[in-house]
């Protein structure tokens, strides 16, 4: 069975970004119903993501949402924008991983905020995340901005081309590997020309 783990970092109750990384996970369900979807709120994790970064030492439960999003086949993950970046309680949650604990794995990013002036915040703050963690995100990323809710048409095309990705790359994990096409890397050819 394919886990995913859903990490949002909403502050209020409820929240948009839940509420974007619930439609997220719930595109990659109508591709990939049989998954199994793991939520991880950092609001409730806010004291214990403190404490581990002063100590080293996780709680029981930070140690529990850790290991969701480690295990997890993929990983959705969503925050809200401030001061033009992700969250602080976002970060902080992915400095206590392990540096290696993301390295390969699927990632489809989404973001929220006020207006959508902030939303290149999904390539210039997410993406080197990510990147910097050896994660692998789904091309296309997701940002909803306050108008986006009063009328979700636009919104649901783009949350259901992610799922659509996402869950493919999901699949194409636990398949084997493609016919050899012929292609070789260039780096091959110099090493068989010496």
């Amino acid at each position: 069975m394919t886990t995913i783990a859903v990490v949002t970092a909403g502050l209020s109750q409820p929240s948009s970004t839940r509420l974007l990384a619930d439609k997220l996970a719930s595109a990659t369900l109508s591709v990939l119903p049989d998954a199994k979807i793991e939520v991880i709120e950092l609001r409730d994790l806010a004291v214990d993501v403190t404490k581990n970064m002063l100590t080293g030492f996780p709680s029981p439960a930070l140690r529990t949402a850790i290991d969701k999003v480690t295990t997890a086949d993929g990983l959705i993950a969503v925050t809200p924008v401030f001061t033009a970046s992700y969250s602080g309680l976002f970060k902080s949650f992915f400095d206590v991983l392990d540096q290696k604990a993301l390295d390969g794995k699927p990632v489809l990013l989404g973001a929220t905020g006020g207006t959508e002036r902030h939303s290149l915040v999904l390539d210039f703050a997410l993406r080197p995340l990510f990147a910097y963690l050896r994660a692998e995100p789904v091309a296309t990323a997701v940002y909803a901005a306050s108008s986006d809710w009063a009328s979700p048409g636009d919104l649901d095309t783009r949350a259901s081309r992610a799922g659509r990705e996402f869950a493919s790359r999901l699949s194409a994990e636990g398949t084997a590997p493609a016919p050899d096409s012929g292609f070789v890397p260039f780096e091959q050819l110099l090493r068989a020309g010496e």
